[in-house]
């Protein structure tokens, strides 16, 4: 009907809560403000970070990135024949367009802040999956978590 509707997870890393920092209940309000809705045209790619602040007071910087995807649109196009077998648009209701386009969004959660980062990062996984690279999503982000520290006076 109108195009609105609710955000849902499709996927998580971890898939399991951390005890010390459990996943944020309702992150999917947080990525589309103003709700999700259906588009007729597709957007521009966005990118904001809120600040989740928990019972603790501890903060949790959630970057979000959301882009378009095209979806079919739940309802046809609706025109009625008349005698002649032409096609007459029926007055009641107004014709959907063909092809809408939905909201998907990234998100990543951190203690830290460093939205610069959390742009880049969210934009190399936005690529891969844009572009249908045939890399693990797993690997990407295991990579991306992953550095390594030398030891002071150590081998590299």
């Amino acid at each position: 009907g109108s195009g609105d509707g609710q955000g849902q997870i499709l996927q998580r890393f971890p898939e399991k809560d951390w005890e010390d920092n459990p996943f944020p209940q309702g992150i999917e309000l947080f990525c589309q403000p103003s709700g999700w809705q259906l588009f007729p045209e597709r957007n521009p790619p966005t990118f904001f970070v809120a600040v989740l602040t928990d019972i603790s007071s501890e903060r949790h910087y959630c970057a979000c990135f959301t882009f378009w995807e095209a979806v079919e649109s739940p309802q046809p196009q609706s025109h009625a024949r008349n005698g002649e077998g032409e096609e007459e648009e029926e007055a009641s209701a107004p014709v959907q367009p063909a092809q809408l386009f939905a909201p998907k969004s990234l998100v990543l959660v951190s203690r830290l802040d460093h939205a610069e980062v959390f742009r880049n990062s969210l934009g190399l996984i936005y690529t891969i999956y844009v572009d249908g690279l045939s890399v693990s999503l797993e690997n990407v982000i295991g990579n991306l978590l992953t550095c390594t520290i030398p030891i002071t006076g150590g081998a590299q």
